[in-house]
Formats: C-alpha cells, sequence, structure tokens
C-alpha cells in the first residue's frame, strides 16, 4: 500500500509565488507595507486540472502562511481559495490574517 507523498513546495521569490516543483501549481502573492506592518497578499492559487484533487491548494498556502509567520508578515487572503477554502478549514493560521483591527492591538486585562 504507497503512501501519498508530501510534496516539495520551493519559493520562488523572483516570481513572488510559492510552486511545486514542476513549477505547474503555485501560489502567488504581492507584498505590501502597511505603516510599520509587512503583508504578504496572497492574491492567487493555480492547480492544473492534470493535479487536482491531489491537496496541492492546500500545501501551497501552508507553506506561504509557514514563510509569513517565519518572517512576521500578515496574510492578506485576497485569492478566494485562501479566504473560502482554506482559512475556514484551517483556523489555526487565521491569527496570521491582517485586519484594520491588527494595528492596534487593545489588551483586554
Amino acid at each position: 500500500m504507497a503512501t501519498k507523498e508530501k510534496p516539495k513546495i520551493v519559493w520562488n521569490e523572483g516570481r513572488h509565488r510559492f510552486e511545486t516543483e514542476d513549477h505547474e501549481a503555485f501560489i502567488e502573492y504581492k507584498m505590501k507595507n502597511e505603516g510599520s506592518k509587512v503583508i504578504m497578499d496572497l492574491v492567487r492559487t493555480f492547480v492544473p486540472p492534470s493535479k487536482a484533487g491531489l491537496g496541492l491548494a492546500s500545501y501551497l498556502c501552508v507553506a506561504a502562511f509557514e514563510h509569513a509567520s517565519e518572517h512576521s508578515f500578515s496574510i492578506v487572503p485576497t485569492c478566494s481559495y485562501v479566504s473560502d477554502t482554506f482559512l475556514p478549514r484551517n483556523p489555526s493560521w487565521k491569527h496570521l490574517v491582517y485586519s484594520e483591527d491588527s494595528k492596534t492591538i487593545k489588551s483586554s486585562i
């Protein structure tokens, strides 16, 4: 019985995207500055029909969110896959999502 291997996702800084090794599936981003906050706007996720159903879009999102977390970036989920599918299925990443409210942090203590 074969186990499903996790695909290798690579950061292609020059093309502003995370992609599979074969460059066929990817998530594109744009970097923005909002005051002192650096924001990674995830604008497009693409998986070719020949690779649909393998979970690649989710792996691409995880790579982007891990990168953002490691570099203290906030995420703007412009891409509908990220906002409507990935984040509802993976709420543990929501703390990285940028909002106007995150500009000022209010203490409840």
